[in-house]
């Protein structure tokens, strides 16, 4: 007689299209964590200007929401597989403008972040739909812990073996291989797609209501205004800290490594947090992990070595996971209990999207108007600490949030919402 387990696996393997879902999403994660980190010092390594790398990023934030709004309206209007399918094609063009500009793409920097963007908001509108409506109830948690295994090797061995791949190689015939394998993984998605059943699209897309709708849910609007606060931190964060291992030791190896131990914590400390992370403690854990994450700032602000910086990986690689669980709990469950929220998810998750990266454009143009008046090695660890604080005020936003549990309201539970840190 089959185990519950047994039958869940079994019904996986007979559904074709949840194991080339899981495909592609693997080869999405291995793909972009083998390449994107070391993007940014592809184009440090040509231009040693820090704009370069704010405008960069700054190209993915801004096309990113915008492509996500009509990703959201494509995906009411045409078939999800092909607003997927567009995302990996973008992905790839993206690797393969890399390739093609090569010793010239710090040139195009604000082109390129805004190719990957596009990229970025095709693909996860798409699989975050896609998963909801392929995943059955009973199969969504074994789904999301395959493709949560499939994330955290890819964040753990994709930069390692590509800081290997680069540090052994002349020149930059390094990051030349692994844009061409990132390239290649993302074709093989394409290749995927095709194979994964149509799937029919209706209804209307409401998606101005839903921006509105923070006028009326008092809860929608504060969990969006803790959205925008992380943005605060992500915006400068997601390279500057890339840039300072780099500074500090020249060498991409070294780089791979500070992530593996990011990743590798970070990994442990989620199944933890999933674990132990009750709804009652949600946000004294977010408050709990913020302060973490803040304090572990002023660790590298003074000393900017090598050693400071893997101690600074060990804390974030803890403080995250104790945030982001609840946090990400909390949102489903705003999201859930929110006005028409099974017809509307996807204007839901596209206006979170449009908040969380305003916080990321203002951060980076803060960033860049400083850096430009003022010596970067004195102004950057100033904004560091200010916009490090981003995480603590999540806390005063959503320490308010109330929420009536009814048993018929769990819509959205276990959906993956869109994560920075999950591309």
């Amino acid at each position: 007689m089959q185990t519950y387990k047994e039958k869940i696996i079994n019904k996986i393997k007979e559904n074709t299209d949840l194991t080339f879902l899981l495909v592609i999403g693997g080869l999405y994660s291995l793909g972009l964590f083998l390449s994107n980190t070391f993007v940014n010092i592809y184009l440090w390594k040509q231009s040693g200007d820090y704009v370069t790398i704010a405008l960069y990023n700054l190209g993915i934030f801004v096309l990113q929401p915008i492509t996500f709004v009509i990703a959201g309206k494509m995906a009411k209007k045409v078939d999800r597989i092909i607003v997927l399918r567009l995302g990996v094609i973008f992905l790839s063009l993206f690797f393969l403008s890399v390739l093609f500009i090569g010793d010239s793409a710090a040139s195009f920097h604000f082109y390129l972040g805004g190719l990957l963007g596009i990229g970025f908001g095709f693909y996860w509108l798409a699989f975050n739909v896609l998963t909801f409506e392929i995943t059955e109830p009973d199969t969504r948690d074994v789904f999301n812990g395959f493709l949560g295994v499939l994330q955290s090797l890819g964040g753990m061995i994709g930069p390692l073996v590509a800081g290997i791949i680069i540090a052994n190689m002349e020149q930059n015939f390094g990051y030349k291989t692994i844009f061409t394998v990132s390239f290649l993984m993302f074709i093989g998605a394409v290749i995927c797609s095709f194979f994964l059943s149509k799937r029919k699209a209706d209804g209307a897309y409401h998606f101005k209501r839903i921006l509105h709708e923070r006028k009326h849910n008092k809860n929608w609007k504060k969990i969006l205004y803790a959205h925008v606060f992380q943005g605060l931190r992500e915006g400068i964060f997601l390279f500057v800290i890339a840039i300072w291992v780099f500074i500090a030791t020249g060498s991409e190896f070294a780089l791979g490594m500070f992530n593996l131990f990011l990743s590798g914590l970070s990994f442990v400390f989620y199944l933890l947090a999933t674990k132990f992370i009750k709804p009652a403690l949600r946000k004294k854990s977010i408050l709990f992990g913020a302060l973490i994450l803040y304090l572990s700032v002023y660790i590298i602000i003074f000393n900017v070595s090598y050693p400071v910086l893997i101690v600074y990986a060990v804390i974030i690689g803890i403080a995250y996971p104790i945030i982001n669980v609840p946090y990400a709990s909390l949102t489903y469950d705003v999201i859930g209990k929110a006005w028409r929220a099974r017809d509307l998810r996807i204007e839901y998750i596209v206006v979170r999207e449009l908040y969380v990266n305003a916080g990321r454009v203002v951060s980076i143009g803060f960033f860049l108007l400083a850096v430009t008046l003022l010596p970067p090695e004195r102004i950057i660890p100033i904004l560091l600490v200010t916009f490090g604080a981003g995480h603590l005020f999540i806390y005063f936003f959503i320490k308010d949030i109330y929420l009536v549990t009814h048993d018929n309201e769990d819509v959205m539970k276990k959906e993956v919402l869109p994560d920075e840190k999950n591309r």
